[in-house]
């Protein structure tokens, strides 16, 4: 037994909304989260924040957030 089933169609003249959104979004989308993007780096400044037991722990950990820095810079944000 066979059956049929008819899906509505869509008008050749609307444009879907993902489309259209997805045009102004462009530039957006291109660029990352920050919370996405560096996550090694971050947990090992955080660590390092975190569990230093320097007196200075920012002195400490200068060239671990130094390294997170530049790898945020990479992706465009200015920290």
């Amino acid at each position: 037994m066979s059956s049929s089933v008819s899906l509505p169609s869509l008008s050749p003249k609307a444009e879907p909304v993902a489309a259209v959104g997805a045009a102004n979004d462009s530039a957006a989308a291109s660029k990352p989260k920050p919370c996405c993007v560096c996550k090694d780096e971050k947990a090992k400044r955080d660590d390092c924040m975190l569990f230093s037991k320097s007196d200075d722990p920012m002195s400490d950990c200068k060239p671990i957030i130094d390294r997170y820095k530049t790898c945020m810079a990479g992706f465009g944000f200015q920290i």
